[in-house]
């Protein structure tokens, strides 16, 4: 090896940068705790890797979701919209409250509309509580934005602008945040494409145990398992410090077509149809409707506090043996994270969060910077020493 080749390798490492295939078989007895280096696939992250990039509308309000009932002529409306990233993760819960307001009318009948997670957990607990359900929609997975999204239990994820919370949202989060953690935990297996992963957050300045900031503060400590800290030598990413952590990750293209067929299993009906008025929906023969579009709440019910959060992925070709996910990494962007998830349908790529953008069209430049940003992640990660 030429001597710049290694006066620049040694560079690196002076930094805290992981080079592949070098300084890679440091001994237990060199890490700071004894513990050995922990060894990962390295997901193989490049542009000719590239299969889709997708773009999804997340439906944000300031003051958080809306889940509440009210009256129009002999008709119970229930409101169960307005979830931001947290769909995923509160959907169960946020059913579970609006199948118990339907409970107030007489009679045993609902329309869900919507039939993206939450129009679908929403018919399930409904089911559940012995409702004959009808689900309009516009459209259906595979075709809805929560077909979109990255999808875990991040539950508090653009979920709340913190001036806007009040005690009485916190005490209702909480119960749903509980309720949808305990169902999630119950649908682990391929069926429905729940599986727990551990999540390698990266840094180089050693993690403090702070209390939680902003709407980190809302989740309770029981819905949040253990932190481990990995410091220099005992993890293979090009930062100094990894934070590991199990947690819960959902694959939405097997996920929703498995609530679909449970809650046709159930008895339920799916009707393609539009609604352009809420007095449209008082047309429907069902003495419950829930409102679950989402979004289209906006145009349907004038909440003009509700807009767009537009997030993107870009997906690469699937890795079966990659079998954990990453936040954080090398980005030319200081503060604006990135993260990896690993799926049976691809290697999901993001870290986009734009609100007020109403575009479906994939942003190029936001699309560079999280492609390029795993590139130097995983492109500086160090290999597993040879067996």
């Amino acid at each position: 090896m030429r001597r710049r080749t290694v006066l620049r390798l040694g560079g690196m490492a002076a930094l805290g940068l992981g080079v592949p295939g070098c300084a890679s078989r440091l001994s237990p007895a060199t890490t700071p705790s004894g513990r050995p280096t922990l060894a990962l696939p390295i997901v193989r992250a490049s542009w000719d890797r590239v299969i889709r990039t997708t773009v999804g509308l997340r439906p944000f309000r300031p003051a958080g979701f809306v889940l509440r009932a009210t009256k129009i002529d002999d008709t119970l409306l229930v409101h169960n919209y307005g979830h931001g990233g947290t769909g995923h993760s509160l959907s169960w819960g946020c059913g579970a409250v609006a199948a118990d307001l339907a409970m107030a009318q007489g009679g045993r009948r609902a329309a869900v509309v919507g039939c993206g997670i939450v129009g679908l957990t929403t018919a399930r607990q409904l089911q559940r509580r012995g409702f004959d359900v009808t689900i309009y929609a516009k459209t259906v997975p595979p075709d809805t934005t929560s077909n979109m999204a990255l999808a875990g239990f991040t539950p508090t994820s653009g979920l709340v602008d913190r001036d806007q919370r009040t005690p009485a949202w916190d005490e209702q989060f909480r119960r749903v945040a509980e309720i949808s953690y305990r169902e999630l935990q119950l649908l682990v297996g391929r069926r429905y494409g729940v599986s727990w992963v551990d999540n390698y957050s990266t840094m180089n300045q050693r993690p403090r145990d702070l209390p939680g900031i902003g709407s980190q503060s809302l989740l309770p400590a029981a819905l949040r398992t253990g932190r481990d800290v990995l410091g220099p030598g005992e993890h293979p990413f090009p930062l100094r410090y990894a934070t590991r952590r199990a947690t819960l990750r959902i694959e939405p293209s097997i996920y929703l077509d498995a609530m679909v067929k449970d809650v046709l299993l159930f008895g339920a009906r799916i009707v393609i149809r539009e609604f352009e008025t809420p007095r449209d929906l008082m047309t429907l023969d069902e003495p419950v409707v829930v409102n679950c579009t989402g979004l289209g709440a906006r145009e349907l019910f004038g909440d003009n506090e509700l807009i767009p959060t537009k997030g993107q992925l870009t997906v690469l070709v699937p890795q079966p043996e990659v079998n954990y996910r990453t936040s954080g990494g090398i980005t030319p962007q200081p503060g604006i994270g990135i993260h990896m998830m690993p799926r049976a349908d691809g290697i999901a790529l993001g870290g986009t969060s734009q609100r007020g953008v109403w575009s479906l069209e994939p942003d190029e430049e936001a699309r560079r910077r999280v492609v390029e940003g795993h590139m130097a992640l995983f492109g500086a990660m160090r290999a597993a020493p040879p067996e």
